[in-house]
């Protein structure tokens, strides 16, 4: 009888170990997973940052092109047009040091005729042409010149211009301050999005740039601007910059 409440006990005892050792087993792994866990959670956000910015510079090309009879009158004839041109960009305030010309090109000139009702490329003449390229920092007289080069032209001056491209020079220096901006906006984003959870942001993990903007004022940077957007067309602009961040979370 003895012996039976003795063996009783052992295995009593031995239970009571057993429920221990289990409950310490199962409370080590928790931790451990909770450290796992916690070390693996993050946040991904996105930072933006914008700021208005001025074009400094500009550039402006011009061409011309005539058409006459033979090689030696479409050469003359270019140049003669040329002359007038020139003399129209020192009316705008345009110094010739401002402006470089191509080398003109000579081509001959195509007629379409029919000839039995067949369709046909015929050389009638010669075509010559030149380029004219304006590089100045006075944005307002490269802006007036292009508005009153349509009373050239009506003078009948066969001169085309592209619109004017106005830029920015120091976007690098834009940029890099920026991509600074973005960032603290990007863990401003991520303590607000966790606040209500009892955790904090933690250390970056890891960081990339997206498409750099330059935006006329008010612009969208559209559905097709993966690679970035530079608009040229205006003289003040937006410059944005979007980053995407990963904190670790505490």
């Amino acid at each position: 009888m003895n012996e039976q409440n003795n063996l009783f006990k052992s295995m009593a005892v031995l239970g009571i170990f057993l429920a221990i050792g289990m409950s310490a087993a199962a409370f080590i792994l928790g931790v451990q997973g909770k450290r796992a866990m916690t070390g693996q959670q993050s946040i991904t956000v996105k930072g933006l940052a914008e700021k208005p910015i001025k074009a400094d510079s500009a550039e402006w090309e011009l061409s011309i092109g005539v058409t006459q009879p033979t090689q030696a009158a479409a050469l003359d004839s270019l140049a003669i047009e040329r002359e007038a041109v020139e003399a129209f960009l020192l009316a705008q305030g345009l110094d010739a040091k401002t402006w470089s010309a191509d080398i003109a090109t000579l081509n001959p000139h195509y007629d379409e005729v029919f000839i039995k009702e067949v369709p046909r490329q015929v050389q009638n003449g010669f075509d010559a042409y030149q380029t004219i390229r304006v590089v100045t920092k006075d944005l307002n007289k490269i802006t007036n010149a292009n508005k009153a080069l349509l009373q050239l032209r009506a003078e009948n001056h066969p001169v085309t211009a592209r619109a004017p491209s106005y830029l920015v020079s120091d976007l690098e220096n834009i940029k890099v301050s920026l991509i600074a901006a973005a960032t603290k906006n990007a863990r401003s984003r991520a303590t607000e999005f966790v606040k209500q959870d009892g955790v904090k942001v933690g250390v970056m993990k890891s960081a990339s740039q997206g498409a750099f903007y330059i935006l006329p004022v008010g612009g969208d940077a559209g559905d097709d601007s993966y690679g970035g957007v530079y608009d040229k067309s205006t003289i003040d602009k937006t410059a944005r910059v979007v980053v995407t961040i990963v904190y670790s979370i505490e």
